[in-house]
């Protein structure tokens, strides 16, 4: 039933009234229809859409237009509760004076990790989201009522994510890539786009449509679906429909392509040397997939691409690429959002007044994030009353948007119902379908003499190695089995040397040794030191097992691990998962969806694309 709530809602924008606008139905809008007569019917709520949207800006002063402009974010966990940050950042202190203030056209959510802690769980989130676009919806004046994209970044995995448990935890994109499965990748975006729905997040900044083919990548990586293009345009283009049946708006990012750089834009600027051919043989096809099956918006990315703007502008900031590029060459008439502006390749060169107003000339649509928001919001104001920035520019946006809250059915449907928010996300058929795709995605790269999986009979297990979470779960995962002790030794992301002796020591008073690596191919002391303490495993003579939990590429720093599994992920999902390969209850069928260059001739593959060993 829930997978047609977005069908329902277009029909029921076409024919309904909102309050807000004041505009009759359409009299041709009734049910669902099929083929050509479905194909019309979209197209007249296409077009009924717009004009309802024109009409709608026509009455907008232009305060409110420019509002509608920016996307920002809120502290706390309820839209009337006072919190300190917001009062630093905004002048007001409860989110619901915030969406009074500026009239912003949408929210973006975070956890606690980030500062806003907005998600806690769902009835919390589900109450902060209706309380925001109440405050929306009855303004203090006499401003037009509309309702806000809520958005979040929620892309699934252990890199990118905002809800946490009891949110149903999906694998991110390079696992799923892993799997080969069309099947999965719908599903996981559809259980994503559900419950984000349910909980009133209307808009879900994902999916990655990076094509990765650089492995010092550090700021994409997993969060691609893989280096290889037309297997990244055909996932994308699923998950783009997936979010689509669970109800929630879609986000391709990050254009023109973020997938080949070893600088990451969130502190720098990086720079994408391809060629126009390369871009259009590698980058783009992913974006085109994506237009292609209706995604709603399209994010830009903080980064130089030469042959794209001989000027050097980010792509952000470039004309020649968001106008000339995305909205006239490659035909895209949805959305278009910048990456957030309070990153440094962002903020690097252009100051609070200048971001958003280059932005905004360059052809965006909504400004996500910008620093200092009344600075922001101030000079695009000011460059529309100076005629820096025309007025039609400005309601093309302005229309843009509008549209797009209208045909996903916000108008109609702003609110949730907070008890459905609670039966839905973490339910148990989201669970055991995250558990079995999760399952499908482990991708065992070697395996020799028969090392996994392990021989029947009780072992005693240490779990050492990465990360104080997946050492913990997978310790816990392993302890949980009849017969199997496990014993869990966190050894850091940069092993120290008594780190690596206590983890030696204990390894000899084990049967087994599964040990944790993220990030050890890294050109950095990160890499260098997890190889150490894996070599240091291997010299006791005793079974090492080496699980590779976020890119695959740290077996070019070991190559003769005698077994080597990835997850791309190190959420505890994920640890299950290797628990039950390790044993055997899984038979592993990842495949690698990325090349594993050779360590010493990066031009030479030490495991191929396409490359998965089973038992």
């Amino acid at each position: 039933m829930h997978q047609h709530t977005s069908r329902r809602r277009v029909i029921a924008t076409v024919a309904g009234v909102t309050a807000a606008m004041g505009v009759p139905a359409a009299a041709s809008a009734g049910t669902p229809a099929s083929g050509s007569q479905a194909s019309g019917n979209q197209a007249s709520g296409n077009r009924a859409s717009h004009r309802r949207a024109t009409k709608l800006a026509r009455s907008m002063s232009l305060e409110e237009k420019v509002g509608q402009l920016f996307v920002v974010e809120i502290y706390g966990q309820a839209a009337d509760t006072e919190h300190a940050k917001n009062r630093e950042l905004y002048g007001v202190g409860t989110p619901a004076e915030i969406i009074a203030k500026y009239r912003p056209g949408g929210v973006i959510y975070f956890d606690a990790r980030r500062g806003p802690d907005n998600v806690r769980e769902p009835r919390q989130i589900a109450r902060l989201s209706n309380g925001l676009q109440r405050a929306a919806l009855h303004p203090r004046g006499g401003e037009a009522r509309i309702p806000l994209l809520v958005s979040i970044d929620q892309e699934g995995g252990s890199v990118v994510y905002r809800m946490l448990e009891p949110a149903t935890q999906l694998p991110g994109n390079m696992a799923l890539a892993a799997s080969r499965s069309t099947h999965d990748v719908r599903r996981s975006a559809e259980i994503i786009g559900t419950e984000l729905d349910a909980v009133g997040i209307n808009q879900n900044y994902a999916p990655c449509a990076d094509v990765n083919i650089n492995p010092a990548n550090p700021v994409i990586g997993v969060r691609s679906f893989g280096s290889d293009t037309k297997l990244c345009s055909e996932l994308v283009s699923t998950a783009v429909r997936g979010y689509h049946r669970g109800d929630v708006a879609s986000a391709a990012k990050h254009f023109p392509g973020h997938g080949d750089t070893d600088v990451d834009s969130h502190t720098g600027l990086p720079e994408i040397k391809h060629t126009r051919e390369e871009l259009d043989r590698i980058d783009l096809p992913p974006f085109r997939a994506a237009i292609k099956n209706g995604v709603d918006t399209i994010m830009t990315a903080h980064i130089v691409v030469p042959a794209l703007d001989a000027t050097k502008a980010p792509a952000t900031m470039s004309h020649p690429i968001v106008t000339g590029l995305l909205r006239e060459e490659l035909g895209f008439e949805g959305v278009i959002a910048t990456d957030a502006l309070d990153m440094g390749g962002a903020t690097g060169e252009f100051p609070p007044d200048v971001a958003p107003v280059r932005a905004f000339q360059a052809g965006v649509d909504q400004l996500v994030l910008a620093p200092k928001l009344d600075t922001a919001f101030a000079a695009v104001l000011a460059a529309v009353r100076s005629g820096k920035i025309s007025e039609d520019r400005l309601n093309a946006s302005v229309v843009r948007i509008l549209e797009h809250k209208l045909r996903r059915g916000i108008f109609t449907s702003p609110y949730v119902n907070e008890e459905r928010a609670v039966r839905t996300v973490g339910n148990r058929r989201h669970l055991a379908d995250a558990r079995a795709i999760t399952e499908r995605t482990v991708t065992l790269i070697r395996n020799e003499s028969g090392a996994l999986p392990l021989a029947d009979g009780a072992h005693k297990v240490l779990v050492t190695g990465w990360g104080p979470a997946p050492v913990a779960a997978l310790a816990k995962a392993v302890a949980e089995r009849r017969g199997q002790k496990s014993t869990a030794l966190e050894t850091g992301a940069v092993p120290t040397a008594a780190k690596i002796e206590a983890a030696t020591a204990a390894a000899r008073e084990h049967d087994v040794t599964l040990v944790l690596t993220n990030a050890a191919a890294a050109a950095k002391e990160d890499g260098a030191a997890q190889a150490k303490l894996v070599e240091a495993l291997r010299a006791t003579g005793t079974k090492v097992v080496a699980v590779a939990v976020r890119n695959p590429y740290d077996i070019r720093r070991f190559p003769d691990i005698p077994a080597y599994l990835t997850t791309f992920s190190y959420g505890a999902p994920s640890m299950a998962a290797v628990a039950r390969t390790v044993y055997g209850d899984v038979n592993p069928s990842g495949k690698l969806p990325v090349a594993i260059p050779n360590l010493e001739d990066p031009n030479r593959a030490l495991y191929p694309y396409g490359h998965g060993l089973r038992y």
